[in-house]
C-alpha cells in the first residue's frame, strides 16, 4: 500500500504551476545567509559561541556546509552563510526548540541579526555542475512573484480566556500602513481555532522593516500589554531577551502561496486549522501545497488564492475562497480529498466521531472542525 508520505515525496521532481509565488517544496539545495553584527569588543566570544554551534550543527539531517566570514571594512559585521539539501530539514531545525537552545549563547554578543532563505537556481563549477546533480538539486526556473512576502505569528491563549483575547484583537486601531518609503503593510487578518491565535500578515518592501515598525506603534503595544496576563507562554515585551524568545517561538512561516489566474474582488478570506499527528506537520503541508497547485489550474475551485503556514506540527491554511466558504465544495476547500488522508496525516477524523459514513459528509465535518473564527480582517487603503 502506498501512504500519503511516500505519494508526496514522489512528487517533489514534478515542476511547480507557475502561479507558485512562493514554496519551500522544490526539492532545490537552500542556501541560507545569516548577517550579523556583532557588539564591539565581543568578537571572541563570537566566534567560541558560533565554533559551539558549528560543531552541533554538523549533525544536523540536511546540513551541508556552512562559512564564516568577517567584513574588510567593519570588523563587528560578519557573515555566515550555510547550505542545505532543501528547505524542508533547514526549516525544522530552525523552527525546533533545539534550535532556540543552540543559539542562544550568541544573542549575549550579538546586537542585531538578519536571516535570508534561498534557493539555489544556477551554479557554475564544483561537484554540482554535472548535469544529473544539477537537474536535480538546482530550482528549475525563477518564480515570479506578486511583490508581497507573507507571514505569520502563533501563540496560544489560557483555555477561558478566548472571548476576553478575541475582543482585545478586535478592538485596536490600526497602524499607520507606509513603514517607509519602500515598505507597506497590506493586511493583517486574525482567527482564533479554541485557544490558538493566528495573525497573519502581508507587506510590500521588507518585512522585518515592517514588522518592527507595528511593534512600535502605541496602539500594538497597548494589545499586546493587555494580552499577555492570558499567555500561555509568559513574556516580558519590556525585556528583549523575552520578547526574542517569544517571538521566535511564535513565527509561522509561509511555506507555499499559489494564486490562481482567475480572481474575483469579492472573495472571502477564511482559516483553516490542521491539528496534525506528531512530526507530520511538513508532510501534511507539502500535500495540502501540492493539491492548491493542482486547484489553481482547475477553473471549477473556488480557492482563489492559499498560503500554507507551518512549524512544527502547527499547520495552518489560509484559503480567499470565491462565493464564500458554506457554498464551496468541501473536497476543494479543504485541500484533501481522500478522508484517508485526513486519517494519516491530522487528528480531525479523531474527532469526528459520529460523522456521516458518505465520503462526502466526512470530509464536510472535517472541513468544520478545521475552519478558524475570524478575529479581524483588515486592509490599508491602496493595498
Amino acid at each position: 500500500m502506498t501512504t500519503t508520505s511516500e505519494r508526496v515525496a514522489g512528487s517533489r521532481a514534478r515542476q511547480a504551476s507557475q502561479r507558485v509565488s512562493q514554496s519551500v517544496f522544490d526539492g532545490s539545495r537552500l542556501r541560507v545567509v545569516l548577517l550579523v553584527d556583532v557588539y564591539d569588543g565581543a568578537q571572541q566570544q563570537f566566534l567560541e559561541a558560533y565554533e559551539q554551534l558549528c560543531n552541533q550543527v554538523a549533525s544536523v539531517p540536511g546540513h551541508v556546509s556552512d562559512q564564516l566570514c568577517q567584513s574588510i571594512e567593519n570588523p563587528s559585521q560578519w557573515l555566515i552563510t550555510s547550505e542545505w539539501e532543501s528547505a524542508p530539514p533547514f526549516l525544522a531545525w530552525v523552527n525546533s526548540e533545539e534550535h532556540v537552545a543552540m543559539v542562544e549563547p550568541l544573542h549575549s554578543c550579538v546586537r542585531d541579526t538578519r536571516s535570508l532563505r534561498f534557493h539555489v537556481v544556477r551554479e557554475t563549477g564544483g561537484p554540482a555542475a554535472a548535469p544529473d546533480q544539477a537537474k536535480r538539486r538546482l530550482q528549475t526556473s525563477p518564480r515570479i512573484g506578486d511583490g508581497v512576502i507573507r507571514h505569520a505569528l502563533t501563540f496560544t491563549v489560557k483555555p477561558g480566556s478566548e472571548e476576553i483575547v478575541a475582543k482585545i484583537l478586535a478592538d485596536y486601531a490600526s497602524p499607520e500602513p507606509q513603514v517607509d518609503d519602500t515598505t507597506r503593510l497590506c493586511r493583517t487578518s486574525l482567527f482564533m481555532h479554541g485557544n490558538r491565535v493566528v495573525r497573519a500578515i502581508e507587506v510590500r518592501g521588507d518585512l522585518l522593516s515592517a514588522l518592527r515598525h507595528v511593534s512600535r506603534q502605541p496602539e500594538v503595544r497597548a494589545v499586546e500589554e493587555a494580552i499577555n496576563p492570558h499567555l500561555e507562554q509568559d513574556r516580558d515585551l519590556n525585556d528583549p531577551e523575552s520578547a526574542r524568545v517569544f517571538f521566535t517561538r511564535a513565527a509561522l512561516p509561509a511555506v507555499h502561496h499559489v494564486t490562481a489566474e482567475r480572481q474575483d474582488a469579492q472573495a472571502e478570506r477564511y482559516a483553516l486549522h490542521y491539528p496534525t499527528r506528531p512530526d507530520r506537520g511538513m508532510k501534511l503541508a507539502e500535500l495540502l501545497a501540492r493539491q492548491d497547485e493542482a486547484a489553481a489550474d482547475d477553473p471549477r475551485s473556488p480557492v482563489l488564492r492559499s498560503t500554507i503556514f507551518q512549524r512544527d506540527d502547527v499547520v495552518v491554511r489560509l484559503i480567499d475562497v470565491r462565493g464564500g466558504l458554506e457554498a464551496a465544495d468541501p473536497v476543494q476547500a479543504l485541500g484533501l480529498s481522500d478522508p484517508g488522508q485526513v486519517a494519516e496525516l491530522t487528528t480531525l477524523q479523531d474527532d469526528a466521531a459520529g460523522a456521516s459514513a458518505s465520503k462526502e459528509g466526512r470530509l464536510a465535518r472535517f472541513l468544520e472542525l478545521a475552519r478558524m473564527d475570524l478575529v479581524t480582517d483588515r486592509r490599508s487603503p491602496d493595498a
